[in-house]
């Protein structure tokens, strides 16, 4: 049995956006360990090179969280929270509630 070649691509796209959620996913629990790690070290460290590790820390940790935003965003780019979709979505929920509302209180 074949698949129409227009139904293949569109698997190929869903596989695609997958993939690329789950790599999303795996980097955001990395950095979310990480940062604990690092969060730790700072807590913890002392000595004459106190500073140094510190700002190292730190830089580590913004460089990181600018690369999951622009990881986050090149992965979400089609989403949008409050989309057309969404609106007749919620319309469509909460118009039969309203009518039968009115007709309660009338």
């Amino acid at each position: 049995m074949e698949i129409p070649e227009d139904k293949e691509q569109r698997i190929l796209q869903a596989k695609k956006k997958v993939r690329l959620l789950k790599l999303f996913y795996i980097h955001l629990a990395a950095y979310i360990v990480f940062v604990a790690l690092l969060g730790y070290n700072l807590y913890i460290v002392e000595g004459s090179y106190k500073n140094n590790i510190i700002s190292l820390n730190l830089s580590i940790i913004v460089a990181w969280t600018v690369f999951i935003v622009i990881h986050g965003f090149k992965v979400f780019k089609d989403r949008t929270l409050f989309n057309k979709n969404w609106e007749d979505k919620k319309l469509r929920k909460f118009a039969p509630k309203e009518e039968t509302e009115k007709k309660m209180w009338e």
